[in-house]
């Protein structure tokens, strides 16, 4: 391999998925372990993998997705290496090892297809945000892959009484056994939520954490919708 080209080349795998630098997923693909990743997200596979989009569990389960409020996914299959991404955002890889996680539908790329998953409106925030916001749970055993614009946070709530307040336009993914409220602060309103047009945040408590990504672009992301 040219010299100056050799950084760049795929590390061994050592596990089901990895980063490729900040902004790409690779994953280990083997027969009989399916995965779950965004459409059009694939930028290169080696062996073979094959590719089935909106395949029928996940229109059965993902319904609220039709009317856009979240991303279609493809099934993707075989024996190899695949490459992910997404428009150049940064890639985090999680084991669940049998917790679970809530995702934004616009973070989230990819997640093994045996695990336990389904779109369900967040609680608590209709009052606040009109139609309020969609998220997608996931739990068990496996991997996911989340994107963020930017190098995300990964906030500790701490299990105590003080809340966490993040802006919907930054929040990337949550424990889902947090409570979760909306709040409102006008005295702060030119500063909060550039978003939102308004200082409009949404507020977790409990033991657990807060993923929040340093964008609060909400034309690339799903938004709170009024």
């Amino acid at each position: 391999m040219n010299q100056p080209l050799a950084g760049y080349a795929p590390a061994p795998v050592t596990a089901r998925m990895e980063n490729h630098g900040n902004h790409m997923l690779k994953v280990a693909m083997q027969t009989g372990h399916d995965l779950l990743a965004r459409v059009g997200s694939m930028v290169a596979y080696e062996g073979f993998v094959q590719y089935e989009p909106n395949p029928p569990a996940v229109r059965q389960i993902a319904k609220d997705w039709m009317t856009g409020e979240g991303a279609p996914l493809m099934k993707c299959s075989g024996d190899g290496l695949l490459y992910l991404a997404d428009y150049g955002a940064n890639v985090v890889v999680i084991n669940l090892n049998g917790d679970g996680i809530s995702v934004n539908a616009t973070n989230l790329l990819a997640f093994d297809a045996h695990l336990t998953w389904g779109v369900e409106r967040v609680k608590g925030l209709a009052k606040f945000a009109g139609q309020g916001l969609w998220n997608t749970k996931i739990s068990g055993q496996g991997w996911v892959a989340l994107t963020s614009r930017g190098k995300p946070i990964v906030v500790d709530c701490g299990g105590g009484e003080d809340e966490t307040y993040v802006d919907p336009d930054a929040l990337v993914a949550w424990s889902p056994n947090l409570k979760v409220k909306g709040k409102r602060s006008f005295r702060a309103q030119s500063l909060i939520g550039r978003g939102s047009g308004e200082a409009y945040q949404m507020a977790f408590s409990g033991q657990g954490i807060v993923v929040v990504q340093p964008s609060e672009d909400s034309t690339d992301r799903l938004r709170v919708r009024g």
